[in-house]
This record gives structure tokens, sequence and C-alpha cells, in this order.
């Protein structure tokens, strides 16, 4: 069963008191960056292959 938006709401509070915001902040920011740089790779991957 899927998590509803309670159950994300509570879980974005646990985390946040946990790492606290600059930290959530800093890892989403790298998570993002990393996503940005495989799309970049799997693009470039087929731009290289002979047709």
């Amino acid at each position: 069963m899927p998590f509803g938006p309670t159950e994300l709401i509570i879980v974005l509070v646990i985390v946040i008191i946990l790492f606290g915001v600059g930290r959530v902040g800093k890892i989403g920011s790298e998570l993002g960056s990393a996503i940005r740089e495989f799309r970049k790779g799997v693009k470039g991957d087929d731009a290289d292959k002979p047709k």
C-alpha cells in the first residue's frame, strides 16, 4: 500500500529533526546534481554510438 500525504509529512518532519534543515537541503542539492549528471551521461552515450 503506497504512502499517503500524512505519512510522507511525518517522515519529512522526522528527517528534518534528525539531520537539520541545512543538511537536508545540502543532501537534496547533491542528489539533484547527481541525477543531472547521470542523465547527461546517459544521453552522451547515445551520441557516441555510430548509426
